[in-house]
């Protein structure tokens, strides 16, 4: 049975067996994951419904792929840049294509549930330490507003200098007739 499922902004054609390399996924070597965005699945002209179909995968590794370089140059301006990029990817080999593998997708589901519980506990220790900001904050704008108050220095109003360019152009056009 083959799928074509969807990763990374990409569409794959896999089988069991098969060893794709697809954009960086979370996980480290050995574990086994489900890709749920299963577009078409089917087995030689018959298909099949692909919201039934599950495809799991086992990650091989996480590396980097091959160098892309990127040359900039603007002709008679002296201008060139040069820089490299090697995109992060995971190697996967496909486990198994088939249908109702319920339990693929209940192993999935816990650690969804677990990491908003661990972002829960975080946020209940970060709780307390913002409390003490905010106690502190009005104190400062207190003393802020009390410097400001004390130093305020008077403005002094600037002579006006048109009138005085102004007398000047008189007495030249004066001086001309």
């Amino acid at each position: 049975m083959f799928a074509v499922v969807r990763t990374g902004g990409k569409q794959y054609r896999v089988a069991e067996g098969d060893k794709i390399a697809v954009e960086k996924l979370a996980g480290d070597a050995g574990e086994t994951i489900t890709l749920g965005d299963v577009l078409l699945a089917g087995e030689g002209a018959d298909m099949a419904d692909a919201s039934k179909v599950t495809v799991s995968a086992e990650i091989i590794a996480q590396a980097k792929s091959e160098k892309v370089t990127v040359f900039k140059k603007r002709r008679r301006h002296n201008y060139r840049r040069k820089n490299g990029h090697r995109q992060q990817m995971t190697l996967l080999r496909i486990v198994g294509v088939g249908e109702g593998k319920k339990a693929a997708a209940k192993k999935a589901a816990p650690k969804k549930e677990e990491a908003p519980k661990k972002e829960a506990a975080t946020e209940a220790k970060n709780a307390p330490a913002k409390k003490a900001e905010t106690k502190k904050a009005p104190a400062k704008k207190a003393a802020a507003k009390k410097e400001a108050t004390a130093k305020k220095p008077v403005a002094k109003k600037a002579a006006p200098k048109k009138a005085a360019a102004t007398k000047k152009s008189a007495d030249k056009s004066a001086d001309k007739k």
